[in-house]
């Protein structure tokens, strides 16, 4: 898809992975919806009632969605004996309801229009089995079998959905990630992991996934060894 002119969603935009988004599609023309809790355009990503704000604002205003970005989200590491399932409920909410909303809100729109391209942020967490770090890694690979899934289900519709992995970024993820009892890192054996990615490195990458339409997108290609 060319970028200029599109009208985009992008979730999860306040920082991050989503700010650089936002910034990087408008740089190439696009005008963006940036959507956070805390603006410019607010909106909770675990309620369907926000879900459908957000997008019958950019239709009124827009008149069309030709991008959606699924960003927003929130990592919870926890060793699976001591997962609190209230907490596990509503990490699911957000990294996995919250997409799924947001695609059927936008579906039946990029139909009509004969296109759209939706892209859904997941995790190389969701490639890997990590300890510790099962339900978040858990709530990633479900938005990517969704996506890949979506891939196929709407290629009919001229309707590309992609979803991208990327690698650690230098954001503030870590830092909101909720911490379950009794983590321990248990990775054994040696490794010397590549250097952090910044987010203007993952929204390039995004860029890649939205021009390309191509359902799988890795930060790195040695990720595509991980699987």
């Amino acid at each position: 898809m060319i970028i200029t002119g599109k009208i985009a969603i992008v979730t999860g935009a306040s920082s991050g992975i989503g700010k650089a988004t936002a910034e990087l599609l408008s740089q190439k023309g696009a005008r963006v919806v940036s959507v956070s809790r805390h603006g410019p355009f607010i909106a909770d990503m675990t309620k369907a009632a926000d879900i459908s704000r957000m997008v019958d604002y950019t239709i009124k205003h827009y008149g069309r969605v030709d991008i959606l970005v699924n960003n927003a989200g929130r990592g919870y590491d926890a060793a699976v004996e001591y997962i609190d399932t209230k907490t596990l409920h509503e990490i699911f909410e957000l990294d996995v309801m919250g997409p799924i909303i947001a695609m059927q809100k936008v579906i039946p729109i990029m139909r009509s229009q004969g296109s759209g391209v939706i892209v859904n942020v997941s995790s190389g967490t969701a490639l890997m089995n990590l300890p510790n770090m099962s339900p978040y890694a858990a709530m990633k690979k479900a938005l990517a079998g969704i996506s890949i899934a979506a891939y196929a289900e709407l290629a009919k519709d001229h309707i590309s959905v992609s979803v991208i992995y990327p690698y650690s970024t230098n954001t503030d993820f870590e830092k909101h990630t909720i911490k379950g009892k009794e983590i321990r890192v248990a990775w054994g054996g040696k490794w010397d992991p590549p250097k952090i990615d910044e987010p203007d490195y993952v929204a390039q990458k995004i860029l890649e996934a939205i021009e390309t339409g191509k359902p799988e997108i890795f930060a790195h290609d040695w990720m595509k060894k991980l699987r």
